[in-house]
């Protein structure tokens, strides 16, 4: 059951706009031409992490959305939560690299496969970044799915709470592939007082 589950705080980040708990922050559009757009944000949101300008698209984007999440609910950055998990899903998996990968090695006359690259050609490294930023030592997964199901992904949510060490944890939709960006990242806990409770009929409607 997902009844005292609540989000406490979330962000939408898509070509169009930057937003937190329904909120515009900024309208920064993405262009197809302009590969540094995320970085444009990054400095826009005046984050300092230098680590961040190594990540690929999709964990910029989803470490961006992270990042207001978890400073809006004020969540202690220097120390480690075993308590506190983290689950994405998203439909096209790594591809936006693998694709940047395989132009790398289908050359044999030119063949420069690119370790900087292909680090990233798993999706779970998102959770990954996510998890160092923020010093979260409970579960992280990474799911992926033909489309955005919200009943899916509350089921999967419920499930994790289900064991009761976790009380806390990031959920979100990250998909970055081809300049196309659709981001959703929830900040969800458990006895939440927040009125904004966590179940399908929302997930959807945040996503419209």
């Amino acid at each position: 059951m997902t009844s005292n589950l609540g989000i406490e705080s979330y962000c939408r980040l898509t070509d169009k706009a930057l937003s937190l708990n329904g909120n515009i922050i900024s309208d920064v559009c993405s262009d197809a031409r302009k590969t540094s757009w995320l970085d444009d944000i990054y400095r826009y949101l005046g984050i300092a992490y230098l680590k961040f300008f190594k990540m690929d698209n999709l964990c910029k984007s989803g470490f961006l959305a992270a990042e207001l999440v978890c400073n809006d609910v004020h969540l202690d950055r220097d120390t480690y939560k075993n308590d506190m998990a983290i689950v994405c899903f998203n439909a096209s998996s790594s591809l936006d690299d693998d694709t940047v990968y395989q132009r790398t090695i289908c050359d044999k006359e030119n063949y420069y496969p690119s370790p900087s690259v292909f680090v990233y050609t798993l999706a779970n490294i998102v959770v990954g970044e996510i998890a160092i930023r923020h010093k979260i030592k409970g579960e992280t997964a990474f799911y992926i799915t033909e489309t955005f199901l919200p009943e899916q992904i509350c089921e999967v949510i419920t499930d994790v709470f289900n064991d009761h060490s976790v009380n806390h944890l990031l959920c979100g939709w990250t998909e970055y592939y081809q300049n196309h960006c659709d981001v959703l990242m929830m900040y969800i806990k458990r006895n939440s007082q927040s009125i904004t409770k966590f179940n399908p009929q929302f997930l959807a409607n945040l996503m419209k």
